[in-house]
């Protein structure tokens, strides 16, 4: 016999069902991993047009077109880019090859992005002043991973002595602030307490450095940041509360690579890697052109739903892909011409490190800010995709 429900029991049930309150999260502490390795503007346009005086003739007797040489006046002028910082040098200069020397490690060893983004995970872990231990959930969030599975995230957990989960992004150059909106808010359900949002940016080993639009671009990179949930009512001098977060996308075939599994099926011979023709291409007059009215329109309306505006934010942490592009949205967004306190830029010396960008701006330009201070974080990647994070200095 079915036992009729009391009003206590309805109470309880309801009481069970209602939702839990939203934890507030803190941004603790961040880490930057810089390979040492250099590459110049002119450096790289000597070796590009060293393989285009030998690759004309060949082209001349297949009928093609030439290629035009390129030029490290116009790469600054185009980009902003005087030179960048990467994992590997050996075999980027050369003629012969254009693409880093990795060696191959065994199964057993640490792999190397994996061992990158531990890197950077281990000084955000002590800039936040926490251990390995204190974390339950990793995510390894890149425009780039070194293979599909096991997830890189979940060898970086190991690595470290993190617990709870660990799992792996991708989105492009918005892949950080993906991994950060994912974070934030399973921090904010309840799921996990502490959280690692780790990108590591290899990008040089999938970049056609015989690519004259995209051969100039990227730099190599890794960051980390730790999220932590807050009690009510709490403060950490020094920390970021994230207010909020938002994602954006838009398919677009602008920013495309077709590397992956399926390309060698395409090829005669299914075992060959010449892989060359499925790395990053752009079209970069269309990205820079589209990219900015999204990009402004998306910080406007993302600022507006917290009753903010542009104006009253103490600074802008943005996507270090183009300096120009960088301009142009602050610019639409302000009405004015914006300095680099307001919106610093770090990619003159490191050029686009991919989703890593905007966190390097933001660990590099962040201890003048005082308490109360509002600031956006903001990357534009492939896709299109768009991702911000509204922060307060506590």
């Amino acid at each position: 016999m079915l036992r009729r429900t009391s009003e206590r029991d309805a109470q309880e049930f309801a009481l069970m069902k209602e939702p839990k309150p939203l934890s507030r999260v803190s941004l603790s502490g961040m880490g930057v991993e810089i390979p040492p390795d250099v590459i110049t503007n002119e450096e790289l346009v000597e070796s590009y047009n060293r393989w285009v005086e030998t690759e004309n003739p060949r082209r001349a007797r297949r009928g093609e077109d030439p290629l035009a040489p390129s030029d490290a006046d116009f790469i600054l002028h185009a980009s902003g880019i005087r030179q960048r910082h990467v994992y590997e040098r050996a075999g980027i200069l050369d003629p012969e090859r254009m693409a880093p020397f990795i060696p191959a490690r065994d199964d057993a060893s640490l792999s190397v992005m994996a061992e990158f983004g531990a890197k950077a995970a281990e000084k955000a872990l002590a800039d936040a002043e926490l251990s390995g231990r204190d974390i339950d959930l990793v995510i390894c969030s890149a425009a780039h991973h070194q293979r599909p599975y096991p997830a890189l995230g979940i060898e970086i957990q190991q690595a470290l002595g993190a617990q709870g989960a660990a799992f792996d992004m991708n989105l492009g150059c918005s892949s950080a602030l993906g991994g950060l909106h994912t974070a934030v808010n399973l921090l904010r359900a309840g799921a996990h307490q502490r959280a690692l949002v780790i990108t590591p940016e290899l990008i040089t080993g999938h970049l056609n450095f015989r690519d004259r639009q995209t051969h100039f671009i990227f730099g190599d990179a890794s960051v980390a940041v730790v999220v932590e949930a807050m009690d009510e009512g709490a403060e950490r001098p020094g920390a970021f509360e994230i207010v909020d977060t938002r994602l954006w996308t838009k398919f677009s075939s602008n920013i495309r690579t077709n590397f992956g599994f399926l390309s060698r099926l395409a090829q005669e011979d299914p075992s060959a890697l010449d892989m060359a023709g499925n790395l990053i291409k752009q079209s970069g007059n269309k990205v820079f052109k589209e990219v900015t009215v999204a990009g402004h329109r998306f910080i406007v309306d993302f600022l507006a739903e917290h009753g903010h505006t542009p104006h009253t934010m103490r600074r802008f942490w943005l996507h270090q892909a183009n300096k120009r592009m960088n301009a142009m949205i602050l610019k639409l967004a302000f009405g004015e011409e914006v300095g680099q306190d307001r919106a610093p830029t770090v990619l003159e010396e490191l050029g686009n490190t991919a989703a890593a960008g905007a966190i390097i701006a933001l660990e590099k330009n962040h201890r003048d800010m005082q308490s109360g201070d509002f600031g956006l974080l903001c990357a534009f990647g492939a896709g299109y995709s768009i991702g911000g994070a509204l922060l307060r200095m506590m």
